[in-house]
């Protein structure tokens, strides 16, 4: 008798067991639970995205700082010499620019921008 009861238990336990599992694994499946999910994945990789960019971005600067102090040229500067020109184009001016970057507008009437 005790074996029985033993064994009706241990199966109505067995199929509760596999009914909440059976039942879980078809929730996560719902078009709805796997929007959710690709979302948490996408910000996730958003996050691990930006967290790269900043870590570029700082070895970036650390690397310009070991760069100018190998060139000097974080040296203080003599107030008595001329300060060096500097333009938007470069040290030689618009001069030295070239030919398709010394006309900022273009000469032709379409602009690409307008469609957008």
């Amino acid at each position: 008798m005790f074996r029985r009861a033993f064994w009706f238990t241990a199966g109505a336990a067995a199929g509760v067991w596999a009914t909440t599992k059976v039942n879980r694994k078809l929730k996560q499946l719902t078009p709805e639970s796997l929007a959710a999910q690709a979302a948490d994945k996408a910000v996730e990789t958003g996050h691990r995205l930006k967290e790269f960019a900043l870590d570029v971005r700082a070895g970036m600067l650390q690397r310009e700082a070991e760069l100018e102090e190998a060139l000097g040229l974080d040296a203080p500067v003599d107030p008595a010499l001329p300060a060096p020109r500097r333009t938007a184009l470069g040290p030689g001016g618009p001069a030295a620019a070239p030919a398709h970057r010394a006309h900022p507008h273009p000469t032709h009437p379409y602009n690409r921008n307008e469609d957008h």
